[in-house]
């Protein structure tokens, strides 16, 4: 009995050890600032703290890097103390800082991990930064055709009568229904959605929304209640069958959509760019949800996230009725910032003349001066550069606000991280 007690304490220990084991986290912030925007050669502070489940702790070993739109680059390390550590930096040009800072074991060897809440293991990290005058950054020139182009992309669009291919019913309760739709495009594919909406509605009685998806090879999907106060067009973004086993999209990702969007052939002409048949496949969502009798007439939104934000800012700019744009974190703004020299990230499109067709930031000067905009930028987030945000922000004519946070990079989200907000050209 004595043995097998001895094994028992010591399988509970083992357990116990494994069941407790410290979740390590990096909680950074800008020291005694209220706003992560500074003058230019201002000293920008930040502090950081290492945390075991929420909790400072010392003696980890941290190396960090400085990069930023001016191009300069900066490396260091510290070993954590449980009152913060100190990393300090400056620019003396509009743009941004980023901070990228990586956690150690105590051997300084081996960086420590943490499970996402995708179940991928991550390096125990901060990404974050600040600014200096990001009211002021601007985007290489337009095409001096700009307008011209996209009436000619109008019209390609307008001589396909619109009409509705396929409408069947996939769910229903008390409240809403839902219908997988297909409606004809110019291009190669149709539109194809989640339409979403109450039940024995008025008509000319409802708002209505179009939401986007961001970058990959994934049907819509729904959520019913979505619907039961308003119309909800989610539509995906290439315009292929929506409710698929997941076979279908593997193959479609493995084949003829591998990497869609980087193909630097489609994009030297703007006309065979993968996001011509996406920005008319927008326009036609929209013009569908118009046609609806439902519809009343006046509130039409876009909303989505990283490309799906992209893709609400193209809304915006391509349709006047539009008249709320919501865009976290939009992708492809300042397509063309790597002519200009400013940071990029490790997944972005290569430059050409093309694309800047498609940039949103071009494309949001043309907006309904009565549009509003909701916009997020994480100072960690380069796949979609804040700098980039800021300029379709700043290039926005109707009322806006943006939500800055920082520690949160495109795919994470810092815990308790600090917020930032701004509204219109002032900095609250």
């Amino acid at each position: 009995m004595g043995r097998l007690l001895r094994i028992g304490v010591l399988f509970a220990f083992i357990l116990s050890a494994c069941t407790f084991a410290g979740e390590f986290t990096v909680f950074g912030k800008l020291k005694d600032r209220k706003s992560p925007f500074f003058n230019p050669g201002e000293k920008m502070v930040f502090e950081l703290k290492v945390l075991e489940d929420g909790k400072p702790v010392s003696g980890y070993p941290v190396k960090w890097e400085r990069t930023g739109d001016d191009g300069k680059k900066e490396k260091g390390e510290f070993v954590s103390a449980e009152e913060g550590n100190i990393i300090e930096a400056l620019t003396d040009q509009p743009g941004f800082v980023r901070i990228y800072a990586v956690v150690y074991d105590k051997d300084g060897k081996t960086a420590l991990t943490f499970k996402d809440n995708k179940g991928r293991t991550q390096k125990v990290f901060f990404d974050g930064g600040a600014g200096v005058e990001p009211e002021k950054l601007q985007s290489i020139a337009e095409p001096a055709d700009f307008d011209a182009f996209w009436e000619k992309q109008k019209k390609k669009l307008a001589a396909v009568e619109m009409k509705v291919l396929e409408k069947k019913q996939v769910a229903a309760d008390e409240k809403g229904v839902v219908y997988d739709v297909k409606v004809s495009c110019a291009g190669s594919m149709p539109v194809s959605g989640y339409l979403m909406m109450p039940l024995k509605a008025k008509e000319k009685s409802l708002k209505a929304m179009v939401t986007f998806r961001g970058y990959g090879v994934t049907g819509s999907n729904y959520n019913i209640k979505s619907g039961y106060g308003r119309i909800v067009f989610a539509i995906n973004a290439h315009g292929f069958l929506n409710g698929q086993p997941k076979e279908y999209y593997e193959n479609l990702k493995k084949t003829t959509l591998k990497s869609y969007g980087f193909d630097v052939k489609e994009n030297s002409d703007p006309e065979t760019t993968y996001f011509n048949g996406m920005y008319l496949r927008v326009m036609r969502a929209l013009e569908f949800v118009k046609s609806l009798p439902e519809w009343n007439g006046k509130d039409l939104e876009a909303n989505g996230g990283s490309q799906g934000g992209m893709q609400s800012l193209a809304a915006a700019g391509l349709d006047k009725d539009v008249n709320t744009c919501y865009a976290w974190s939009p992708w492809c703004c300042d397509l063309g910032r790597t002519e200009l020299k400013r940071l990029v990230g490790g997944w972005y499109i290569k430059y050409t003349p093309a694309l800047l067709y498609y940039d949103p930031v071009n494309l949001v000067k043309r907006a309904n001066p009565e549009c509003s905009l909701s916009i997020v930028s994480n100072l960690g987030d380069y796949v979609c550069p804040p700098s980039g945000v800021w300029i379709a922000y700043n290039n926005f004519p109707g009322p806006k606000k943006m939500e800055v946070r920082q520690g949160c990079e495109h795919g994470y989200r810092m815990p308790n991280y600090p917020k930032y907000f701004f509204s219109g050209n002032q900095k609250k």
